[in-house]
């Protein structure tokens, strides 16, 4: 099936460079017929998100002149170059389909919500959880709102709209600190991590089940992260770069895989953290999140790859599955973005040293991830220096700054900051 792809040309290159550039997000569906799309003035194309009979098939970039209008008949020419194989693909999967082997399993999920200071952000997620259709393979489903020491009452003012939410107030400052204490809290078989900038697809909760009814020996899942809203330069640069996308294929990750020599090094082809559930079993016998990782500001990464990567070595699978679909709001300003790259190469390089000392029987791929990384990296900073183009060669930087910190003694430093902020909340 496609992945995500992007159209550009000459012209919306030059855009890119001017201080405005936004693009409409124009959902299709395939089956039916294709409406022409129009342009508002201060828009400089458009995101295609592709369903075929609800499911999500594809995402394309198109870029148009501001105030222009896409033909159902152009419409329908993108269509049939980018989304075909992605309808052919669904039509054969639906022709295939067999019984799921667990579809008389009803499991209880736990839905946790990891939240600070975000509480407009937060009833936007749980408006579109509220709006999700049943879905009988869960016997229960619970939200839990783990308010990660916010500064004020909004957020539980958010959650007071919502009578049967469960709030919890985690005053340790620190994602995996939230993410544990909804662990402790979560009555579930399954546990669904969502993160308060995005918003799940009308398909989430119906995704997740059929992920779980299709491998239910699977130890996590992670889904597809499309973006929200594509209104600046840095959010639709992002997902120029690539952004969240793994595709439309679902991917089932076990002990090996074939084709990556690093694997299970590289554990971001997992999925995202923003978007992941694991059996609720699992995480309590793995120890939960480790929570020198994903401590906020000083260390904002590192928690997802690390759980995916234990989840793997303990001999468990993980699935990716499209239809268990969110939409991520991106950051705004390259400011932003450039701290996001920032933060990828010191959460990737702290995971890989914590990883490295940890699991002693696979310390030789680790030191091949870190040259490989390195490599790979410097090679990115020498094409754009090469080529002239400044905003790559500070996003390269930035990622290489932050792996050069995570790998200088960063997972030392955070055990440090950890500890002193456990004993000052005894």
């Amino acid at each position: 099936m496609p992945v995500c792809t992007t159209s550009t040309s000459a012209w919306s290159r030059r855009r890119l460079r001017a201080d405005t550039m936004a693009y409409k997000l124009v959902e299709i569906e395939l089956s039916e017929p294709l409406a022409a799309i129009t342009l508002a003035s201060d828009q400089d194309g458009c995101g295609l998100i592709a369903r075929w009979r609800e499911r999500l098939i594809g995402f394309h970039l198109v870029a148009l002149a501001p105030g222009s209008t896409l033909s159902a008949e152009q419409l329908e020419a993108i269509a049939d170059e980018n989304f075909a194989a992605g309808v052919l693909a669904a039509k054969i999967e639906d022709a295939l389909r067999v019984i799921s082997r667990s579809d008389s399993q009803r499991g209880r999920l736990s839905i946790a919500i990891c939240t600070k200071d975000r509480a407009a952000r937060l009833g936007r997620l749980l408006d579109a959880l509220n709006r999700l259709a049943p879905e009988p393979t869960f016997a229960e489903i619970e939200v839990i709102v783990v308010d990660n020491a916010s500064v004020d009452a909004e957020t539980r003012d958010v959650v007071a709209r919502f009578p049967s939410i469960c709030y919890i107030f985690e005053p340790k400052t620190g994602l995996n600190f939230a993410r544990n204490a909804a662990l402790t809290a979560a009555k579930g078989d399954l546990v669904a991590y969502l993160d308060d900038d995005v918003v799940v697809d009308r398909g989430w909760l119906a995704g997740l089940a059929e992920a779980w009814r299709s491998c239910p020996d699977a130890g996590g899942f992670t889904g597809l992260v499309l973006p929200y809203r594509l209104d600046t330069k840095a959010q639709l640069l992002f997902e120029l770069r690539g952004g969240f996308g793994r595709g439309f294929r679902r991917l089932e990750f076990r002990g090996a895989r074939h084709g990556n020599p690093l694997y299970p090094v590289g554990a971001g082809e997992f999925g995202a953290g923003c978007n992941m559930a694991f059996k609720r079993a699992l995480l309590i016998e793995l120890g939960g999140f480790d929570e020198a990782l994903d401590t906020g500001a000083p260390l904002p990464g590192g928690g997802d790859l690390d759980m995916f990567y234990r989840t793997i070595r303990s001999g468990h699978t993980m699935v990716y599955e499209p239809r268990y679909a969110v939409y991520h709001e991106h950051r705004e300003t390259m400011l932003q973005l450039r701290r996001q790259y920032w933060s990828w190469g010191l959460g990737m390089m702290t995971f890989v040293v914590k990883s490295w000392r940890t699991d002693p029987v696979l310390r030789p791929l680790h030191r091949r991830m870190i040259r490989w990384w390195f490599g790979d990296r410097l090679r990115s900073f020498a094409k754009a220096s090469l080529q002239l183009k400044g905003r790559e060669i500070s996003f390269a930087l930035a990622e290489l700054w932050g792996g050069i910190r995570g790998l200088a003694g960063e997972y030392d430093r955070s055990q440090v900051r950890v500890q002193a902020i456990r004993v000052s909340h005894t």
